[in-house]
């Protein structure tokens, strides 16, 4: 990596942060904005059918179809070792997408094919089998498991290709606060659109299993329809050339890029929070403040601090560093949980909660997708191998391994609470609704506070050393 000297500095920071003539920053702006498009809207409609399944497959079965507490425990169980053994098997899936050579490059075959199976076994989710007992539970985990394969497929090849797309800081950052304003659009649609739209379609169809499988088919048809975005106007304008990654150094690879570790590790705790907390929002709305009807627009508030966080984020970058940025999402977060613990039933106060953690979460969730981005070149320029979906292959790890812990926490919320015996919040005891909380808040809390000390204490790759990163990375591919 390149010295101390001013010269080489300028030069550094001219390549990481936009004066490169190779960089997009040279792109002509409406080449600019086709990528940024492009690739953000293709994420409307996949945050759309991930939210169904991520926080409302087990309300739908609790609440819909009614299945026992045996049954929940059974498929709390399956849900969480699914995602788990998934989780682990998506650097093969970098793998297989790093490897591929075809006419329409490495990404847009499997993105193509991902999306397919995935609005496949989304549908199968939802599908009223009349079976129950262990029949149930066999046909549940085989379709819970090829929701995870073809999410997977999808996934790693979609964000992989974010880091083809520019290595100017900048750029990157414009492509990836359109593309996490694009998944909150479509996440936080069906947040607020859930319970008006299948009571809705109930009152339509005369059926509340119907209804929500016919709100699954909606959302798909949109996934299919967004993606199609992607596929059609995305263009790679990193193509640096890199032998293919044998099998054998596949984990090697992942374990020797120790910065990609510490974010895994970092992202990894916050998410299970995280998840918790967000899929436990439609329990606490029926059960401890007692009315159902407010989630919606709860939702909405929330919505809209999560876009407004993402829409600001880069006037925050502007004056602050990414480290600072972090700090502060992360200071937000915990303030809003502690907000949200002792809120009680003012609606008001619910609101601000709402708010401080939607607003730090937009923080964290951009940063997260830049810093495994950052990633890509720091494990090229010290492995000498470009790997863009090995390395993006973590990211949903973190979202699979974190829902697979935010999933049993939420079982663990409704057993201690008493929920999963309740009929109305009148059921509740003030012992349970106690537990509840802890649970959906102050547990996350925790993890929001170690997740900063973790990023804090060991991740180093700041804006300095990835433009001095970029900078030896062009003066050997000039050398070659």
């Amino acid at each position: 990596m390149c010295g101390p000297d001013g010269q080489r500095a300028t030069l550094s920071l001219m390549t990481g942060l936009g004066g490169d003539p190779t960089s997009s920053g040279a792109l002509r702006a409406p080449d600019r904005w086709r990528n940024r498009l492009s690739f953000g809207l293709g994420t409307i409609g996949r945050d759309m059918s991930a939210a169904l399944v991520s926080l409302y497959l087990v309300y739908y079965l609790t609440e819909v179809v009614n299945i026992s507490e045996a049954t929940l425990v059974a498929v709390t169980i399956i849900i969480v070792v699914m995602r788990i053994f998934d989780a682990l098997n998506d650097p093969l899936m970098g793998i297989v997408v790093d490897n591929t050579r075809s006419r329409w490059g490495k990404f847009k075959p499997w993105i193509a094919v991902g999306a397919v199976l995935w609005a496949i076994s989304t549908v199968v989710l939802f599908v009223d089998t009349g079976l129950q007992g262990a029949g149930f539970l066999v046909v549940f985990a085989v379709a819970y498991l090829m929701w995870g394969i073809s999410y997977t497929i999808n996934d790693i090849s979609f964000y992989g290709m974010l880091p083809s797309l520019s290595r100017n800081l900048k750029e990157r950052e414009a492509i990836g606060v359109i593309a996490r304003i694009a998944a909150n659009v479509g996440l936080f649609s069906v947040v607020v659109g859930v319970i008006p739209i299948t009571n809705a379609l109930t009152v339509w169809l005369g059926s509340e299993r119907q209804a929500w499988l016919v709100f699954a088919v909606i959302l798909v048809a949109l996934m299919l329809a967004f993606q199609s975005f992607t596929l059609i106007f995305t263009r790679q304008r990193v193509t640096a050339p890199t032998a293919r990654t044998p099998l054998r150094e596949l984990f090697s690879v992942i374990i020797r890029n120790d910065q990609l570790l510490w974010v895994t590790a970092a992202m990894l705790l916050f998410m299970a929070g995280y998840t918790a907390t967000t899929s436990l929002g439609i329990y606490y709305f029926k059960y401890i403040y007692g009315n159902e009807q407010m989630y919606p627009f709860f939702a909405l508030i929330l919505g809209v601090a999560q876009l407004t966080g993402l829409a600001i984020f880069p006037l925050v970058s502007a004056r602050l560093t990414r480290r600072q940025i972090h700090g502060l999402g992360c200071a937000m977060c915990a303030a809003g949980l502690a907000v949200f613990a002792v809120a009680g039933s003012s609606m008001l106060i619910i609101a601000v909660a709402g708010v401080l953690l939607f607003v730090g979460q937009a923080f964290i969730q951009l940063l997260m997708l830049l810093f495994i981005a950052d990633c890509v070149e720091y494990g090229e320029w010290k492995l000498g191998r470009r790997n863009e979906s090995i390395t993006f292959a973590l990211q949903p790890f973190i979202y699979k391994a974190s829902n697979a812990l935010g999933t049993g926490l939420v079982g663990i919320a409704l057993l201690v609470s008493g929920i999963s015996r309740a009929q109305s919040a009148a059921d509740l005891t003030s012992g349970g609704v106690i537990a509840f909380k802890v649970v959906m808040m102050v547990v996350p809390m925790v993890l929001v506070i170690i997740s900063w000390v973790v990023l804090r204490r060991w991740y180093t790759l700041d804006e300095q050393r990835y433009a001095d990163i970029v900078s030896d990375l062009r003066t050997k591919e000039g050398s070659q």
